[in-house]
């Protein structure tokens, strides 16, 4: 039986990884995973992603998660759009986390970015996760 939420697998995975304080984790790859990790190094987040490889014949990608002062740098992942409920916004309506010290990931019809880069072009779409 396959997997019915892989993004919040990814998310947890990285959850978890840094909750036992890991230098890096393993997600398999897809479209949508490959550009909100892109996004998490883009913003910080994530030391460098290491594009997919094939580990006996699944394509894998690793994230080094990145730490500051012996804590992690992502202190909370939520997952906002699940498969049961999903959740779209109009560009007015793009959640800020924390007053914009935190970032929210968006998949708008120009594809995946920030809230911040959605609102600069206009754009709305389904939150897909919010990050502090």
């Amino acid at each position: 039986m396959g997997m019915t939420d892989p993004v919040s697998d990814m998310l947890t995975r990285i959850r978890n990884a840094q909750l036992v304080r890991k230098s890096h984790v393993d997600i398999p790859a897809s479209k949508v995973k490959v550009s909100i990790a892109k996004i998490l190094v883009s913003e910080g987040y994530v030391e460098e992603m290491v594009e997919p490889e094939a580990v006996q014949g699944e394509r894998y990608f690793r994230l080094k998660l990145k730490y500051y002062q012996n804590q992690s740098v992502i202190e909370e992942i939520t997952r906002i759009s699940k498969p049961g409920r999903r959740r779209y916004v109009s560009r007015n309506d793009i959640p800020r986390v924390y007053q914009g010290l935190g970032i929210t990931i968006l998949s708008t019809s120009k594809g995946m970015m920030s809230g911040k880069e959605a609102f600069k072009l206009g754009l709305g779409g389904e939150v897909i996760c919010t990050l502090f």
